[in-house]
């Protein structure tokens, strides 16, 4: 049959999974950094992903297309909220205990000089409090154009934390596995209300119930109806950028 279904230019997308939380049929998923449409029996065609897509990589097109299939979408969506439970909290990799090992530092040739300078690391922290909940919606820093919004362990996990992701921006941070995610919704989606931001860049653990942070940080973009620059970057518990 023709019908109205969505298309996605993969040259476009910039695979920062604003649609896939925007669509309630999860019929758009990332695949391989893309965001694609998966069935056309779980795409209703009404567009509900269009609004969230900061790139207009998204249209509603007419072709040849199964029709929509709701049985089917609600057995998804099923099966994917029994998947969320059965992942938290108790399975959650983060709370594996583990130790890392690092590779011994490189130790350059002593210098000889006597009075030679001690450099220190200098801070990058722009503002206080940096904890999300005890942020003021109101606070004129917040009128930065750009913020980073961090789960709280990439500072301890990441060595060079300051000087690749704090600097330069108004950071807030917070823990999606032991804190109230939907309070973190709720108080994004009212600090995008009374703030423009340029860009987020969103700096989260590898560990599954570390997405939540990421979560809400799109989902408040799509209260606010504000979808800004958004870049996602994931820290390994070895410290590292995956």
């Amino acid at each position: 049959m023709i019908r109205k279904i969505v298309h996605i230019d993969e040259d476009k997308c910039n695979g920062c999974g604003l649609c896939v939380d925007a669509c309630h049929e999860g019929a758009i998923e990332l695949i391989d950094g893309k965001a694609r449409l998966v069935s056309d029996e779980y795409c209703d065609g009404l567009g509900d992903c269009l609004p969230a897509c900061p790139v207009g990589a998204i249209e509603i097109i007419e072709r040849e297309s199964q029709a929509y299939n709701e049985e089917l979408v609600n057995q998804k969506m099923a099966e994917r909220e029994k998947l969320k439970k059965a992942q938290m909290p108790c399975g959650c990799p983060g709370t594996m205990a583990k130790t890392i090992q690092r590779k011994p530092a490189v130790v350059k040739e002593k210098n000889e000089v006597k009075d030679e300078a001690k450099v220190e690391l200098q801070s990058q922290l722009m503002q206080w409090p940096v904890q999300l909940s005890l942020i003021n919606p109101d606070a004129t820093y917040l009128d930065h154009p750009h913020w980073l919004i961090a789960a709280d362990c990439t500072a301890y996990a990441y060595g060079n934390f300051h000087e690749d992701f704090i600097k330069n921006h108004i950071t807030m941070i917070g823990c999606p596995k032991l804190d109230d995610v939907n309070y973190y919704t709720e108080k994004l989606t009212e600090i995008l209300l009374k703030h423009d931001p340029q860009s987020i860049t969103v700096v989260r653990m590898e560990v599954p119930c570390c997405t939540g942070i990421a979560a809400a940080v799109k989902k408040a973009m799509l209260n606010a109806e504000k979808i800004v620059n958004y870049r996602e970057v994931i820290i390994s518990t070895s410290g590292e950028i995956k």
